[in-house]
């Protein structure tokens, strides 16, 4: 049986990240985690857990853009977030359009 793809997804916030786990065989998602976002930056240490727990194989962070597909303030923070996780992570890093 092929072993299981684990992928984590970021909801990214600028009081919170919401964090959920999913699995491309079975194609669900599940609530995993809620972290604090500060001025400073994200909570990196319970991040590091969640990487180190489930060892995912890539990383998903939701793109808020407009209604009508442009970009916004947002979605330029959660490209930047994105970008931090690329550089700390040994995993690939995916954006989607929320």
């Amino acid at each position: 049986m092929p072993e299981a793809t684990v992928v984590l997804g970021f909801d990214y916030g600028l009081r919170r990240i919401g964090v959920a786990v999913g699995q491309r065989i079975t194609h669900t998602a599940s609530a995993l985690a809620v972290m604090r976002n500060h001025e400073s930056g994200p909570d990196w240490a319970a991040c590091d857990a969640l990487i180190k727990t489930w060892r995912p194989q890539a990383l998903v962070v939701g793109l808020p853009l407009a209604r009508d597909g442009h970009e916004q303030a947002m979605t330029h923070a959660a490209r930047a977030f994105a970008a931090l996780l690329r550089q700390r992570y040994a995993v690939p890093v995916h954006l989607a359009d929320e």
